[in-house]
């Protein structure tokens, strides 16, 4: 008797689910840096094309993958590679899986500080200033405190599986991150300053379109910012029921996930604004900083420019924060699960608290060796792994993929285009992504 697989109960709930695996620090972080330093709205002009010309296919064919075999990327991979070499599908879907669990390593990690982060304005509020101070510090103790408890929470989500867990607690995750980010952007905008950071953002300046740099940025950011490469996406799409409408559902996924990223920027860039107003210093060398100084360094320092508004803003900031992360790590620890569970008969209780194990593992490993490791970690997943996997699921779904692939039987029709599309044009776009990023 074949068990029955859990799966997504309803539309919205894999809309919501899927959305939260793709609306990760990247959306909310790396964005609206990426939009400020290419020419803001140009930018955004740029990224909205590439959505559709790449990401989008890109989304397609991961959640077509798992949704067709119906099974986790080792065996999705496998039976896609059937007629041909089936060793190579399965050691694809473990490079996934092992990637899975490199990003869970290092993004614990982050997690765990927009959660000490969260954390601080209350402490500050109730006066415990060294326990302020600690929440700030960047410090391994602090690591080894929050790595764990953005691990457990995760754990706690995943044991409880796909409807009663991850369905659940992405309809109840996803619609609060849209509303402290809209509540963020009304506030934001009534601060000196912002009106600056909207016209650098929203008003595009066409003669930087057609610039390679902001293109190929465009590019590696649609596809990095949709969670695309590790195989989350083809989980969640094998969790769908047979009969699900996957164009349809893939477009949903990627509008909600660009309208995050959207209004990320509409928070962030003001915000930026706002800062530089109020006396800090936030463009080096005529770029804005990005990454860590954004984050931690240049917006606590606007909120507490803002007197005790501040202390609500930065809470609500780094919760909105802690928010995004939570919704990443649930998927990219479902994959190891999922594995274990189909392909070993583990329970899910045994497996989720295994791989939380060696994550924590691994997490333990990059926070004693943080000064290289950590920026190590980062660079081979995103500049490697992830494109060169997207790469590689164009040319399964596209070349290799015969029995069972829908998309090669048909000889007509928007369906036949797009199966030519998949073929020839995307491999072109993701191999000039992966080479620009990788070399570039």
């Amino acid at each position: 008797m074949t068990q029955v697989r859990d799966g997504f109960q309803s539309r919205l709930g894999f809309v919501l689910a899927a959305s939260g695996a793709a609306v990760g620090l990247g959306n909310i972080w790396g964005f609206p840096t990426q939009a400020a330093n290419h020419g803001g709205g140009a930018f955004l002009l740029v990224y909205f094309i590439v959505i559709f010309l790449l990401a989008l296919p890109a989304l397609y064919t991961e959640l077509y993958l798992g949704h067709q075999a119906q099974a986790n990327p080792v065996k999705a991979l496998r039976q896609a590679w059937q007629d041909t070499a089936p060793k190579v599908g399965a050691t694809a879907g473990y490079i996934g899986l092992f990637g899975a669990v490199v990003m869970l390593s290092f993004y614990s990690i982050v997690a765990g500080w927009m959660l000490a982060y969260a954390l601080e304005p209350i402490a500050s509020f109730f006066g415990f200033n060294q326990l302020s101070q600690f929440l700030h510090s960047d410090s391994m103790a602090r690591n080894f405190i929050f790595t764990p408890l953005m691990l457990i929470l995760t754990a706690s989500i995943i044991l409880k599986g796909v409807k009663s867990g991850i369905e659940t607690w992405s309809r109840r995750l996803m619609p609060m991150l849209l509303l402290l980010l809209i509540v963020l952007i009304i506030y934001i905008a009534t601060l000196d300053g912002a009106m600056a950071g909207f016209a650098a953002y929203l008003i595009p300046d066409f003669k930087q379109i057609f610039d390679a740099n902001l293109i190929i940025a465009a590019m590696g950011q649609a596809f990095f910012s949709l969670s695309l490469g590790v195989g989350c996406m083809m989980v969640y799409g094998s969790y769908l029921s047979p009969d699900a409408n996957l164009p349809r559902l893939t477009g949903t996924v990627a509008l909600l996930d660009s309208g995050v990223a959207f209004l990320a920027g509409l928070l962030i860039i003001p915000a930026i604004f706002v800062a530089q107003h109020n006396g800090v210093e936030v463009f080096s060398n005529g770029k804005l900083v990005g990454e860590g100084q954004l984050i931690f360094a240049i917006l606590p320092q606007l909120f507490s420019t803002m007197g005790e508004i501040g202390l609500v803003v930065g809470l609500l900031f780094f919760v909105l924060m802690s928010i995004a992360s939570v919704t990443s790590t649930i998927s990219s620890t479902e994959i190891p699960v999922a594995f274990l569970v189909e392909n070993h008969k583990v329970g899910r209780t045994k497996a989720t608290v295994l791989v939380s194990l060696v994550v924590l593992l691994a997490s333990s490993l990059i926070i004693v060796n943080f000064d290289w490791l950590f920026a190590l970690v980062i660079m081979v997943l995103t500049q490697y792994q992830l494109p060169l996997m997207g790469l590689f699921y164009f040319i399964t779904v596209g070349w290799l993929w015969q029995r069972g692939n829908k998309l090669h039987q048909v000889s007509s029709g928007p369906h036949y285009w797009f199966a030519q599309y998949i073929r020839f044009v995307c491999p072109i776009l993701m191999t000039a992504v992966f080479v620009n990023v990788a070399f570039g």
